[in-house]
């Protein structure tokens, strides 16, 4: 007598385990043939380009370590010339752009598009060209000229907790300071709402920004987070969509402050101009802003006190423009000169957004005859210079190549 097959409701277990199996391997090597395909691509589309060695499994993600919010350092740009390689992982790659002409062909080619997504920054056809008519009254000078008498009540803040706190000639960490006085300042011009953020120490907006920061560089030196599944099934992944849901709530328009708005708009002849950058700014997500300001602030203070005789220069101009006023105004930075100067120089050394990507939509040829292939997504530095690029220097700002420094990036972004 045959011995009976495990079922359970008429059903073989046996079976049901075997086809789950071969379904289960066949999923794994489809993947296996999609990534040694990806790979192979990759390999083709930067023959050209020679680069530093690679790890076989983990490419570069050692070296860069630590230092991912870092702009470039050292010369990888000098000894591999234009452009080169670096691998996160053996499936991931992207072209790190180090020449000023190379910038160019990314930013201005019709082949080098910005890649596809539902911020303003990277929208498409009639619905951007909708959002940024709607956008660019928010931003004329009538509008922001009150803004300025706002900065500087937030600077003051700060500038008064700073007075408290240094009284015993221990040093102060700024940055975070700098981050409530940047939130500070935000909230007053863009919402009209006082939120007392830099006397209330209690703020989860802030420090969801800081995990999400942290989480985004985690992800991207730990191999198996590069798979989407993978990563949102982690515990990483879980405390990512947590941060990311604190961030949005704040940069939301809470229901308490409706009314505040309402009747702020009412108020001011410039009303429409204003709703419009409100509703931009209430309807952003964390992944959609385009930039820190704090960390700009903070690396500017840095650099002016690495380096005294550029204070020096920026707190006489300063001075002599104020005179025997305690406040800036809005003609009065126009005159700031030298100190405009530093702030580019320390952006451009420190820019709180270190890169910029293009999605190449046809093959892009730079000038020196080297290709890429269509499909490609490239990440252009901001970092790219014709100068020293570890010497703070303000005057590198005047008569460099135009495309030396993209703040802003450039062509139609």
């Amino acid at each position: 007598m045959l011995p009976t097959r495990p079922s359970w409701l008429g059903v073989d277990v046996a079976r049901v385990l075997h086809l789950a199996a071969v379904f289960c391997l066949t999923c794994v090597l489809l993947k296996g043939i999609q990534l040694l395909h990806r790979r192979r691509e990759l390999l083709r589309a930067f023959a050209k380009f020679p680069g530093p060695p690679t790890h076989w499994l983990f490419g570069h993600v050692h070296e860069v370590g630590e230092e991912l919010d870092l702009p470039p350092r050292g010369g990888e740009g000098d000894k591999y010339l234009y452009a080169h390689p670096n691998w996160f992982g053996s499936f991931m790659a992207i072209l790190t752009v180090s020449d000023p002409d190379y910038a160019k062909t990314l930013a201005t080619s019709s082949g080098a598009c910005v890649s596809p997504g539902n911020g303003l920054l990277v929208l498409h056809g009639p619905k951007w060209h909708q959002h940024r008519k709607l956008l660019t009254p928010g931003f004329h000078f009538d509008v922001l000229k009150p803004y300025v008498a706002l900065m500087a009540e937030s600077t003051n803040v700060m500038l008064d907790k700073w007075e408290q706190m240094i009284t015993d000639g221990k040093p102060v960490e700024l940055f975070e300071h700098v981050s409530l006085m940047t939130l500070d300042s935000i909230m007053k011009c863009a919402f009209s709402c006082h939120s007392n953020c830099q006397t209330n120490r209690q703020n989860s907006y802030i420090q969801a920004v800081y995990r999400l920061c942290y989480l985004v560089h985690q992800r991207l030196s730990i191999f198996p987070y590069h798979n989407d599944i993978i990563y949102w099934l982690s515990p990483h992944g879980y405390w990512f969509r947590k941060a990311c849901k604190l961030a949005h709530q704040h940069t939301g328009i809470p229901f308490s402050l409706s009314f505040q708005i309402k009747a702020f708009l009412q108020e001011q002849a410039w009303s429409k101009h204003c709703i419009c950058l409100i509703r931009h700014c209430s309807s952003l997500h964390p992944k959609d802003t385009p930039s820190r300001p704090e960390n700009g602030i903070s690396w500017l203070f840095y650099c002016l006190a690495s380096h005294p005789e550029h204070q020096t220069r920026c707190r006489e101009e300063i001075q002599g423009i104020l005179g025997d006023r305690d406040t800036l105004r809005w003609e009065d930075l126009g005159k700031m000169t030298y100190t405009t100067m530093c702030i580019k120089e320390s952006l451009r050394l420190y820019p709180p957004v270190p890169g910029v990507a293009r999605q190449l939509s046809k093959p892009v040829t730079f000038h020196d005859g080297r290709s890429l292939p269509e499909g490609l997504q490239i990440p252009v530095s901001l970092y790219v210079s014709v100068f020293d690029p570890l010497r703070f220097s303000p005057e590198n700002v005047s008569g460099r190549h135009s495309h030396a420094f993209l703040p802003f990036a450039a062509g139609l972004r």
